[in-house]
């Protein structure tokens, strides 16, 4: 009776790592899609109603999905803007969303 239950172990826990394997890559571009869009809409909301909001995300996602260096500046922009009014963080966030928008 215990060998009965050693396939359906293994491929339980075959399937379980082969999710978490497969989708990590998923989760950076959804969290990093958030993040884009929030500043790239930020901006807009504080400078330019105008302002395109998905070409803006588009470029930052791509960007920021493939350089660990942009994506630590995109989470310091996006941590940095949060909670500021839009002139606090004009003076304040402009180094750390230099290159996210313009």
């Amino acid at each position: 009776m215990k060998n009965g239950f050693k396939y359906p172990l293994c491929l339980a826990l075959g399937l379980f790592f082969t999710g978490v394997v497969g989708c990590s890559d998923t989760v950076d571009e959804i969290t990093n899609s958030v993040d884009c869009h929030t500043v790239c809409k930020r901006y807009a909301d504080c400078f330019n109603s105008d302002y395109d909001v998905d070409g803006c995300s588009d470029k930052c996602e791509s960007r920021a999905g493939s350089d660990d260096d942009k994506q630590r500046a995109l989470r310091a922009c996006d941590a940095c803007i949060d909670d500021r009014s839009c002139t606090s963080a004009t003076f304040n966030c402009a180094d750390d969303c230099v290159g996210i928008v313009p």
